[in-house]
């Protein structure tokens, strides 16, 4: 954990900066000058409509966790960008914007790492360093619009880290995010992928937040996804499309299941044929493939497939009556997926 002793004001709802701009003994108004300016990615010293004695309390009292730009990469290809950004407290995650039709994407991570070790994953290969702030997640939006000076209009929390496994921060995040008061993003526009963490999969099915849910799948049976992803000897098929059919009976939000292609691994036809009365049996609709073509990571011997294989593939799945597509590629030449530009540098 971040062990920082000064108020996180990003982290914070309106009314808590407002208690908090009260308890320095300063009017209640002054809370929504703040809340204005950070927003914005502005520091204390910028607010120039704060009295100067108040920016120096605020300096000594509270922190925005807004973070700093260490690298930048560009695709000549499509214009995405790929964020590496520093922390206050040295750390390094990444980021993704994508431009769509519809509008700004921004792909954000949750965590400094990951200990749930999927095997084909860059960003598992150190391990967890600590879960990320709600502000630091947040602090990522913000970064990226003020260098764009454009809005972001749609989240997927898909970028290093397992969102469930810091499952209070991420729900604060999403709340913060959506509020009217904050950037407005609307909760059906976020996506959030997890890896299988059943019980915290239960607990977002209560929590009132239409989010799209994207469960990372990659075999069709217990013995292939457990050597894939540790987190299936916790947590099997079986309970998780369970839990996935219950929450698309509790939301109604479609459920988007990732499937990466890994060259002479699970992408044969009977694979395709397996894959597809597995999730007949816990769903009648409201349920789509995404194949993505494996990421190579140098430190793995996994190998991926080409897009001829990954299209075929999703027309096996078709003619089965699954809803599949080939995830299109963004930022070929930046190498855009998350965990390898943090790792390298």
């Amino acid at each position: 954990m971040y062990e920082n002793t000064k108020a996180d004001l990003l982290s914070m709802k309106s009314d808590e900066l407002e208690k908090f701009v009260v308890s320095l003994g300063h009017p209640r108004y002054r809370a929504k000058q703040i809340w204005q300016w950070m927003y914005r990615a502005k520091d204390f010293s910028e607010m120039s409509n704060l009295p100067e004695k108040m920016r120096s309390e605020l300096s000594e009292a509270a922190v925005i966790n807004v973070p700093e730009i260490e690298k930048k990469l560009v695709s000549a290809a499509d214009g995405t960008v790929k964020y590496l950004f520093r922390l206050k407290d040295g750390n390094l995650i990444e980021s993704v914007l994508m431009r769509y039709r519809y509008g700004l994407s921004l792909c954000v991570s949750s965590q400094c790492g990951c200990r749930m070790g999927c095997r084909f994953c860059a960003s598992t290969l150190d391990g967890l360093i600590r879960n990320l702030m709600p502000s630091e997640i947040l602090g990522q939006l913000i970064a990226a619009q003020t260098d764009s000076g454009e809005r972001v209009s749609h989240i997927v929390l898909m970028g290093i880290g397992e969102p469930l496994d810091n499952y209070d921060n991420v729900i604060r995040f999403i709340r913060l995010a959506s509020s009217p008061d904050g950037l407005g993003i609307s909760c059906r526009n976020i996506s959030l992928s997890t890896c299988g963490v059943v019980p915290n999969i239960l607990r977002l099915a209560e929590e009132g937040l239409p989010v799209t849910l994207s469960v990372s799948l990659h075999a069709s049976d217990d013995v292939a996804r457990s050597d894939l992803m540790p987190v299936n000897r916790a947590w099997g098929i079986d309970a998780l499309l369970a839990a996935c059919a219950l929450y698309f009976k509790k939301t109604g939000r479609r459920i988007s299941f990732e499937y990466t292609l890994i060259a002479n691994k699970n992408d044969s036809r009977e694979e395709a044929d397996r894959l597809s009365r597995l999730l007949k049996k816990y769903f009648k609709s409201g349920v789509h493939v995404n194949i993505i073509p494996l990421n190579p990571v140098k430190e793995r011997e996994y190998r991926t497939v080409d897009r001829r294989c990954a299209a075929r593939f999703s027309e096996f799945l078709q003619k089965n009556s699954i809803n599949a597509t080939v995830r299109r590629t963004l930022g070929p030449d930046i190498n855009a997926s998350c965990g390898q530009l943090r790792r390298s540098h």
